[in-house]
C-alpha cells in the first residue's frame, strides 16, 4: 500500500479544518463553500482534459446529467438517499460518456471543443421542451436523507457541505495518485507531443478516451451536489455559459495542484456574488477583467503564486 505524500497529508488537513470551521459560520457561507467544492468538482474534470491538450465547453451535459439524475431518482424511482443518488447520475453519466468518448476522443482542439458543446447543448434543448420536467423552469428535489440524517428535519445546508467535503477529499486523492500514473503522464505527454507517444507504443486515443470518462463521472459528481444543495434543477445547467464558466474557473486556479480548481472556484463564487450586489448591471464586465489581470499576470493560474513561494524559499 502507498504512503500517503505530503499533498495528501495537506489535503485531509484541509479538509478537517474546513469541516471544523463550517459549523462557527453563516448558513449564506456554508451553502457558498458547498456550491464552491461542487463547481470545483466540474473543474477538476476541465483540467483533467486541459492536462492531456483537450478544452471542454461542453462539461455542462455531464454537471446536467448528475443534477437530474438526483432530481429523477428522488421525483420517479423513490430514491432519497443521497449516496445512491449520486451513484445512480455517475452510473448514467459514465454510460453516456463511454459512447461520446468514442467520437469526440478522435478530435483535437476547436474540434473537440465545439463536439462537446453541441452535445451538451443538445440535452439542453431536450430538457427545454420536456413539459414533464418543468421545461425552462426545472423542477424541485426531494428531501434527501444520508445513513441517519434526513434533510426535512436537519440541517441540510451543513449536511450538503460535510458529504460534499468528503467526497471532493476522496476524488481529489485519487487524481493525485492519477495525476502521478503511467496513464495521468501520458496524458501529459499527449499534450506535448501525441506523435512521440504513439512511437512508445502508447494508444492516445484510449488514453483519451480513459481521461474523458473519468472527468465525466467527476463532473456528475459535482452536478449532483448541486443538486442536493440547492433542492432544484433546470435546464440552464447544461448552457454553453455554465461550461464557459468551468473553463473560466480553470483557467483562474491552473493545473498545477489537484486544490487549485477548488480554490479558483470558491474565488469565483465570491466574486460573482459580491459583484452581482454591487454592480448587478456590470458584473460581467468584473468577472472579464478578472479573468483578463489573471491572464496578464498569472498566466499558470492562481497557483503559480504558491509554486512560486516555494521556488523563492527554497
Amino acid at each position: 500500500m502507498m504512503k500517503a505524500d505530503r499533498t495528501e497529508l495537506s489535503l485531509i488537513g484541509v479538509a478537517i479544518a474546513v469541516a471544523i470551521a463550517a459549523q462557527f459560520s453563516p448558513n449564506w457561507l456554508v451553502f457558498t463553500l458547498t456550491l464552491a467544492i461542487s463547481t470545483g468538482l466540474v473543474v477538476m474534470g476541465v483540467v483533467m482534459l486541459m492536462r492531456a491538450g483537450l478544452v471542454s465547453f461542453g462539461q455542462g451535459l455531464f454537471y446536467c446529467l448528475g443534477g437530474y439524475a438526483v432530481g429523477l431518482g428522488g421525483r420517479f424511482l423513490g430514491i432519497t438517499d443521497a449516496l445512491v443518488l449520486i451513484g445512480l447520475g455517475v452510473v448514467a453519466t459514465v454510460a453516456i460518456a463511454m459512447i461520446l468518448g468514442l467520437l469526440v476522443t478522435r478530435y483535437r482542439e476547436i474540434f473537440f471543443a465545439m463536439l462537446s458543446l453541441a452535445f451538451s447543448m443538445i440535452l439542453y434543448g431536450i430538457l427545454v421542451k420536456s413539459h414533464g420536467l418543468g421545461s425552462t423552469d426545472g423542477f424541485g428535489v426531494v428531501d434527501w436523507t444520508l445513513l441517519w440524517f434526513d434533510s426535512k428535519t436537519g440541517d441540510s445546508a451543513n449536511m450538503a457541505l460535510m458529504l460534499a467535503i468528503a467526497l471532493a477529499l476522496l476524488i481529489a486523492l485519487f487524481l493525485n495518485r492519477y495525476f502521478k500514473s503511467s496513464i495521468g503522464l501520458a496524458c501529459e505527454a499527449i499534450r506535448e507531443n501525441e506523435v512521440r507517444v504513439e512511437y512508445m507504443g502508447i494508444s492516445r486515443q484510449q488514453t483519451l478516451y480513459i481521461n474523458y470518462v473519468i472527468a465525466a463521472a467527476i463532473g456528475s459528481v459535482g452536478g449532483s451536489m448541486t443538486a442536493l444543495a440547492a433542492g432544484h434543477v433546470d435546464p440552464t445547467m447544461a448552457y454553453w455559459t455554465i461550461s464557459g464558466e468551468f473553463v473560466f474557473i480553470a483557467i483562474l486556479g491552473g493545473t498545477g495542484h489537484v486544490a487549485a480548481p477548488f480554490i479558483a472556484a470558491l474565488i469565483f463564487t465570491l466574486v460573482r456574488t459580491y459583484a452581482i450586489e454591487l454592480a448587478p448591471n456590470a458584473w460581467q464586465m468584473i468577472l472579464g477583467i478578472v479573468l483578463l489581470l489573471i491572464i496578464l499576470f498569472l498566466p499558470k493560474g492562481i497557483w503559480s503564486l504558491f509554486t512560486r513561494k516555494k521556488g523563492a524559499a527554497s
